[in-house]
């Protein structure tokens, strides 16, 4: 017998419920692993529900626990309240397919297609990436013909990988084989020079890792050249996607010409550009490691004000087991070589994976590795490791974006520090030294690496974090306050765990992670305990710079240059930070210099004061030097630890960090200069970069004594033999320099060439005096602080002037041994 079931009602009905958790339960034809929703699911549901109507909301979960059916619900309950068309983001094009599947399972009508009927209609949820979204050519907002696609609502996954693609979007690459890189170099070469010579000869000649910041008063200038210059061949992809996004806000963006490319990007992001996405009602932003709040404003735009709260379960103990382990800090004489043999060993067993920030550091691992995971090869090679045993396997900067549940990953290497993303970032770091905006960037990069191996709340991995740069930072103030509330519980927990085998070899602390991956009962009642009362910070997280920030760029688009200045100056009013404050009043110079150019110098001068690594201004500056008076070594030693808060720890880990920068290794002298710079404090001494500081003088200067000092050039990245002219009169020259500078105090230097040879070539005419530094003599150096640094740090030591004087004095870093230690003479080469 037939029955006919419309006649006992609508059959159809999911398409009318509007709460997410009803519409799941609705759903006929689910996959039977979705019979019930997790209780954090509906816990995110019922929140968002209240919150429906607002234009932005933020869901925070941890990784693994099913955000994206949260995502595809909450679209879905739009879609039933007619606040369509509905689109998804995500990063890539693998997480599309990721979210089509769970679709699938779920019974969700979706496509790729942004053409198709159905989602144009608001029936179906168009799936789709960050890239499609964000483009010069956009369909959702690019179009000048009036077609482009409406969105009603939109969830962004993974907010913050978007975050990277969507800057990169809005920034203009030009490598330094095209010829337009040379047309913008040459337009803006001499205005380089007054900023610095030698980087500008460094360019020219093609060193590697030199980039300089375009002094905002010439870019301003030349705009209309530049614009000449992109639109002459904008057929290439690079400018078709990027260059329509930001030609209209070409006066508020920074160019960055470096020896590779040139960089031009905007001082925010002018989102609006999207209007599809910026004139929609509800943006969904979800993420499991976005800390810091403010990048929402600063990439999206997101009015804060309209931000009511963070969405996020009542407790963070949704997430699987994780031993954190960092090696290095447990006993500080493990190297990179002892762990990577034993990572090696345990991959016979396990599926290793190990995250680099690079492909030089890639080539690290090359003898052990049993694949190497970049872009090409990526979704292949994580197949591999679901279907089973691989080995040791190398992910080349991939943080986010890659799941790895169960014995696809059971161990987790994050090697080293992630990079700088821009060439932009890389100045602002320069300038900053330590910049809290990519500090906060890194320490969520670490923790979205982190996240890569444990999927779901039944998942286990152990995290090993290695590298010295990386543990030094870990242990810097604040830093590991910056990790989400889960993580930082089980760092807590691995911490206590790890006191238990502190200074112990490396097979006792790498069989801490038996307990584990052998779900010892004990391990995993301490973890569950450890983490049952961890809550989600519901608080938002906004860095008032960047808030600053974004105000002032808003204003300065509608060309209000004065009420720029006048955000940015209130705010500065408020930082006590000196590089900060140099830093800002140098944006500040820069709106002013569209409403009062003499007045906007009078600012720079002033932003130099608090920081000398600012651009300098149209009339330069003087270097100033500095001869306070000097102390004995080791007094200053002591004062130094004291002025840094350091303890014996935390002493020992920066010195590592810092010899590990000291190496002959080309694209790598910004780094060594200021490890170099660095390190004369870590051993009593005091330096400075004035080559950095006013572009002229040596790259480094030390000061050894009252009147002594040691002249530095830093040619760490040279591949030739011999030394060559233009390196030979760099130093001649900054003989010269000090020389200038410092003769009328009776001062004298010591000329050192940090070289790998020390041969100069036939034509060279070296000062007598100088000395150099060669590769053996510097391997020596760095044995000699490392063995200062383990003897200083033990009680009896730390602080006792007497035998820190005896320390200096035997690892020969005292102002009398040092020179013929760790320098040799030169000869120069027969014709």
């Amino acid at each position: 017998m037939f029955i006919d079931f419309s006649k006992i009602g609508d059959i159809d009905s999911t398409n009318k419920i509007l709460h997410p958790r009803e519409i799941f339960m609705s759903l006929p034809e689910k996959h039977e692993k979705y019979a019930y929703p997790r209780d954090v699911q509906s816990e995110v549901w019922n929140q968002w529900f209240e919150l429906k109507d607002n234009e932005y909301n933020v869901i925070k979960m941890n990784t693994g626990s099913g955000k994206t059916v949260i995502g595809l619900m909450i679209l879905k309950s739009c879609l039933n309240e007619e606040k369509g068309p509905a689109v998804y983001i995500v990063p890539d094009l693998y997480l599309v397919s990721q979210v089509m599947s769970e679709a699938r399972n779920l019974g969700i009508e979706t496509t790729t297609d942004e053409d198709d009927f159905n989602f144009r209609k608001g029936k179906s949820i168009l799936v789709t990436t960050i890239h499609k979204l964000i483009n010069g050519k956009s369909v959702f907002g690019m179009r000048t013909d009036g077609t482009n696609i409406p969105i009603g609502s939109i969830v962004i996954d993974d907010a913050h990988a978007c975050l990277n693609t969507t800057e990169s979007q809005f920034t203009i690459e030009i490598s330094a084989n095209e010829d337009r890189y040379s047309d913008i170099y040459n337009l803006f070469r001499e205005d380089l020079k007054q900023q610095s010579d030698s980087k500008v000869l460094d360019i020219d000649e093609g060193i590697p890792q030199v980039r300089m910041l375009v002094p905002y008063w010439a870019w301003q200038s030349k705009i209309e050249d530049v614009d000449k210059i992109l639109r002459r061949e904008n057929k290439s992809k690079n400018l078709m996607f990027t260059y329509p996004l930001i030609r209209d806000c070409f006066k508020l963006c920074n160019c960055v010409i470096s020896t590779e490319k040139i960089e031009i990007s905007p001082k925010s992001i002018p989102i609006h550009k999207i209007s599809s996405f910026y004139n929609t009602k509800r943006k969904i932003f979800m993420s499991a490691t976005l800390a810091d709040d403010s990048i929402l404003v600063s990439h999206f735009n997101v009015n804060i004000e309209k931000l009511d709260k963070i969405i996020t379960p009542a407790r963070a103990d949704d997430i699987g087991d994780r031993l954190i382990l960092v090696p290095q800090e447990i006993n500080t004489n493990l190297t990179d070589d002892d762990l990577k043999n034993k990572f090696k060993e345990l991959s016979k067993i396990h599926n290793v994976i190990v995250i680099v920030p690079s492909d030089y550091r890639a080539k690290y691992w090359n003898d052990v590795a049993d694949d190497v995971l970049r872009s090409s090869n990526l979704h292949t090679g994580i197949q591999k490791l679901k279907n089973g045993h691989v080995g040791l396997v190398i992910l080349v900067n991939r943080y986010d974006g890659i799941d790895l549940p169960d014995s696809a990953c059971r161990i987790l290497v994050i090697d080293g520090l992630p990079d700088a993303r821009s060439e932009y970032d890389k100045v602002e770091q320069s300038v900053l030294l330590e910049s809290e905006r990519i500090l906060n960037e890194k320490i969520q990069k670490i923790e979205q690496g982190m996240g890569r191996g444990v999927r779901s709340n039944t998942d286990y991995c152990v995290v090993f974090l290695m590298g010295k740069n990386l543990t030094s930072t870990l242990y810097a103030e604040g830093a590991l306050n910056k990790f989400s509330a889960a993580t930082k519980a089980q760092m807590d927990l691995s911490s206590k765990i790890s006191e238990q085998v502190r200074g112990k070899g490396i097979d006792e602390i790498i069989n801490v992670i038996d307990y584990l991956l052998t779900r010892n009962l004990d391990w995993i009642k301490a973890n569950k305990r450890f983490l049952v009362s961890i809550e989600y910070d519901k608080t938002k997280k906004i860095n008032p710079t960047l808030l600053a920030m974004r105000k002032a760029f808003d204003v300065a688009e509608k060309r209000d240059y004065q009420n720029s200045t006048k955000i940015l100056l209130e705010h500065i009013n408020t930082i006590e930070n000196n590089y900060l404050k140099g830093w800002l009043k140098q944006q500040l110079a820069e709106y002013e210099n569209h409403i009062d150019p003499v007045s906007s110098q009078s600012t720079l001068k002033s932003a130099i004061n608090d920081n000398i690594h600012v651009l300098k201004p149209i009339e330069g500056i003087q270097y100033m030097k500095k001869l306070d008076k000097y102390s004995s070594q080791s007094r200053q030693f002591v004062s130094f630890i004291n002025k840094k808060g350091l303890n014996e720890n935390t002493y020992i880990l920066k010195i590592y960090d810092l010899v590990e920068k000291l190496v002959f290794i080309p694209d790598t002298a910004p780094s060594f200069e200021e490890a170099l710079k660095e390190l004369a404090y870590y051993i009593g001494y005091t330096a400075r970069r004035p080559e950095n500081e006013v572009g002229k003088g040596p790259d480094v200067l030390w000061r050894i004594g009252e009147l002594s000092f040691l002249v530095i050039e830093c040619k760490n990245g040279a591949t030739n033999e011999i030394i060559n002219k233009h390196d030979c009169n760099q130093l001649n020259g900054s003989i010269t320099w000090f020389d200038t500078h410092y003769e009328e105090n009776d001062c004298n230097c010591t000329p050192i060439m940090i070289h790998p040879n020390n041969v100069f070539e036939y034509a060279c005419s070296p000062h007598k005096d100088i000395r150099i530094l060669t590769k053996d003599k510097l391997q020596k150096l760095s044995d000699n602080i490392i063995g200062f640094a383990k003897s200083v740090v033990l009680p009896e030591n730390f602080k006792n002037l007497e035998n820190i004087n005896k320390l200096l004095i035997e690892f020969k870093l005292d102002n009398s041994n040092f020179v013929n230690s760790y320098t040799t003479s030169f000869r120069v080469k027969n014709n």
